[in-house]
């Protein structure tokens, strides 16, 4: 049994957001970047946020994060998935990030954005924090399996991010 690895946060030095998946996806570990699917709609909306080419590499727009801020990660460490869906994690093999670390070390973060449902249930139940006091939204997932909402009303729903920044 495969046991796919996840990827480090993409930090800067005081993000005040970090937006968390659930896993990525078997294009993202692929190309071992965060979002790397081209239908989904992660760099589009970020894009669209901070003003920046969703074209530009890899490189240039995790550094547009976190110019403003923003950090990603994942709330799955490790897991056994068949193929990308977040309903196909086997729930037994779970390895959670460890936020309790990451969350002393940057104290700066005040909000926690789920990017779909499927990041939360995970969250809340492979996760304890102690002491966060910050918010936590759910936001619709930038999926290409989220396809019953439009990106428009996705990036509608993500504005909120903004205020927090």
């Amino acid at each position: 049994m495969r046991i796919d690895q996840g990827f480090l946060p993409i930090l800067g030095c005081n993000p005040k957001v970090l937006v968390l998946g659930s896993m990525p996806s078997v294009r993202s570990l692929e190309d071992q970047q965060y979002y790397a699917h081209p239908q989904n709609a992660f760099w589009w909306i970020m894009s669209e946020l901070f003003g920046f080419d969703p074209l530009e590499s890899y490189e240039s727009r995790t550094s547009q994060l976190t110019g403003n801020s923003v950090a990603v990660w994942d709330v799955v460490q490790s897991c056994h998935r068949q193929g990308s869906l977040d309903s196909a994690i086997n729930q037994s093999s779970v390895q959670a990030n460890d936020f309790l670390t990451l969350l002393n070390d940057y104290s700066t973060i005040r909000l926690i954005i789920f990017n779909g449902q499927a990041a939360q249930k995970l969250f809340k139940k492979n996760v304890i924090l102690n002491n966060y006091s910050g918010d936590f939204l759910v936001m619709p997932s930038t999926s290409p399996a989220n396809a019953a909402t439009s990106r428009k009303s996705k990036l509608d729903s993500w504005q909120v991010l903004k205020s927090y920044i």
